[in-house]
């Protein structure tokens, strides 16, 4: 593995374990045994660092589920595989959704464009059209479309958003969690199925 590689699976440890904002180059550092001075010879800033991993993630994630919304499975197979690569790469890389936020509440334009420069940007429309197509054939009830594709995307990513205050609130532990979080993916789709259905 490359000293690069190396950084990056230790920056993933740290962001994992303080989150985005919690995280310092020097905990970074001290993972990787490393001097401070050579750790910002590779990677300038933590910005710089975070950026890098999180564009991998992402040039993971968007090929999915753009493959997702634009498979031809029936509705219900789809929002069912959404769902499940969705969270499972949330549940892989806990500290994106906290990243999003930080980037969209600083510059929102730019990261957004940042995105839509990549070339598996996953569009909606099609699976827009096949929501609108299904309640025209009554086959599940009336809603509005954009209102089911935010339900959906906000009940994968809102628990590890919300997890510090999920869990202090809760009283539930690191291990009692992952096992909640285990079932997440059949709990979302149950929940957004029963929505729909007439």
């Amino acid at each position: 593995m490359s000293t690069e590689e190396k950084i990056k699976e230790a920056a993933k440890k740290i962001f994992i374990k303080r989150g985005y904002a919690g995280a310092r180059m020097n905990d970074i550092a001290d993972e990787l045994g490393m001097n401070k001075a050579l750790l910002h010879y590779y990677y300038r800033s933590k910005e710089k660092l975070f950026e890098v991993i999180f564009f991998e993630v992402f040039d993971m994630l968007l090929p999915k589920l753009k493959a997702t919304v634009t498979t031809d499975l029936p509705l219900r197979k789809k929002i069912e595989l959404f769902v499940n690569t969705y969270v499972d790469a949330i549940a892989s890389n806990p500290y994106v959704p906290m990243f999003i936020l930080h980037e969209l509440s600083q510059d929102p334009d730019r990261f957004v464009e940042k995105l839509k420069r990549r070339n598996s940007f996953p569009e909606i429309g099609q699976f827009i059209l096949q929501v609108i197509q299904e309640m025209e054939e009554k086959n599940i009830q009336q809603y509005h479309p954009f209102h089911f594709f935010m339900n959906m995307i906000s009940m994968c990513a809102f628990p590890f958003v919300a997890r510090p205050m999920l869990q202090a609130v809760s009283g539930i532990g690191d291990e009692h969690w992952n096992e909640i979080m285990a079932i997440r993916k059949e709990e979302v789709t149950r929940f957004i199925l029963n929505a729909i259905r007439i």
